[in-house]
Formats: structure tokens, sequence, C-alpha cells
């Protein structure tokens, strides 16, 4: 099991940050995501592990006026 955002979640052997964001339909424009407290930069999502037991935070960015 994993963790998305305080939700438990069925790990996948193998998946990436990118797999985890494309399997919830994170599809927002701007999004931070954090695996275990550390911060995963955009270009990593396609290799950095999502393993069994981590906890995984998704934020989406919003701007206002």
């Amino acid at each position: 099991m994993i963790t998305v955002n305080t939700r438990e979640q069925a790990y996948q052997a193998g998946m990436t940050v990118r797999d985890l964001l494309d399997r919830n339909q994170f599809t927002f424009r701007h999004i931070i995501v954090r695996v275990n407290g550390e911060y995963v930069p955009e270009e990593q999502y396609d290799k950095a592990p999502v393993r069994d037991g981590d906890d995984v935070l998704v934020l989406h960015l919003m701007a206002g006026g």
C-alpha cells in the first residue's frame, strides 16, 4: 500500500511518480510532488520510483488575484 494525499492506494511494482500522477488523473499544469517528505522535481517524474509504503503528497498550485 501507498498513501496519496492521506488516502491509501494499492501499490504497483515498478511505479514511478509519473505513473502515479497518470493513474490518479493529476493533470494540473503546476504540481508539487513530495515522496516521504522529499521534493521530486518535475524532470524526474518519469524516473523517480514510488515504493511500497511510501507517503506521497501531490499539491496543485493555484494563482489568484
